[in-house]
């Protein structure tokens, strides 16, 4: 393995798909890891069009890139749970979970998990934590993969919680990691642009405020997972200096209920 294309949290965009093509086709990647929240954005509850335009555009780019891992976010499985939180839409419920089902056919057993590791890096809408690893598995003694696999079987008791892989907020640089020694590229929290501190990723750069402005620079990230570098897709050298933890970090637009 070595180099992977991220595609951060879609929340209704299926035109990223279309943008994530046009450098797709520039490149050659090993992968392609999309990092989850599928669904819902601002005053989109009832407009079921575009839930099933999004499963739709995904559905073609799945069957373009057989090499497609998915994370789930938890606007994602909070439909499969029928765990209600802000943003959440009864209304579009059965399309939602129509449309993951029909995902977890079509992609491949393995691909599709609450965390990836390839190499060197994990993959995942929020992060792992140490606290999380701690509470759940304090007496946990095996591998990193057979940890990841544990994990990736939980279900909603576990990881409806905010230090989970699909809640964490390690962004202002003061939640400890788990394991240490690896790269994590994360989502989950709006931010400016895409940057890193320590050795996490933080990519939700396309996520909008309400009136549909964006919020972030919407660039594309690849991922060598040998040597843990990472750079802009569009060819653009990624930036050397640390993220600075003061720096404008937007929390999440919905907040767990």
């Amino acid at each position: 393995m070595s180099k992977v294309f991220v595609i951060p949290d879609v929340h209704l965009k299926p035109w990223i798909f279309d943008k994530a093509e046009e450098l797709l086709s520039q490149n050659e990647y090993d992968k392609i890891v999309c990092l989850g929240d599928l669904v819902d954005d601002w005053d989109q509850e009832k407009n079921l069009g575009l839930y099933k335009e999004t499963f739709d555009a995904l559905e073609r780019f799945i069957n373009r890139h057989p090499n497609f891992l998915l994370c789930y976010g938890n606007h994602d499985v909070s439909y499969i749970w029928g765990a209600r939180e802000s943003g959440y839409s009864d209304y579009a419920r059965p399309v939602v979970c129509e449309g993951l089902s029909k995902l977890e056919k079509i992609i491949p057993a393995g691909n599709i998990a609450y965390i990836h590791r390839l190499d060197n890096v994990l993959f995942s809408h929020a992060g792992l934590t140490e606290v999380f690893v701690s509470h759940f598995l304090p007496d946990f003694s095996g591998d990193i993969d057979d940890l990841l696999e544990k994990i990736n079987g939980f279900r909603r008791d576990e990881l409806w919680c905010d230090a989970s892989p699909i809640w964490a907020r390690p962004q202002d640089g003061r939640i400890e990691m788990y394991p240490k020694g690896y790269l994590q590229v994360v989502g989950h929290t709006p931010v400016l642009k895409t940057d890193y501190f320590g050795e996490v990723v933080t990519v939700d750069n396309f996520s909008t405020y309400r009136n549909g402005d964006p919020i972030g620079d919407q660039r594309f990230i690849w991922v060598d997972t040998v040597s843990k570098q990472w750079g802009f897709a569009d060819g653009d050298r990624a930036p050397k200096k640390l993220l600075d933890p003061k720096m404008d970090i937007r929390n999440d637009r919905y907040s767990r209920a």
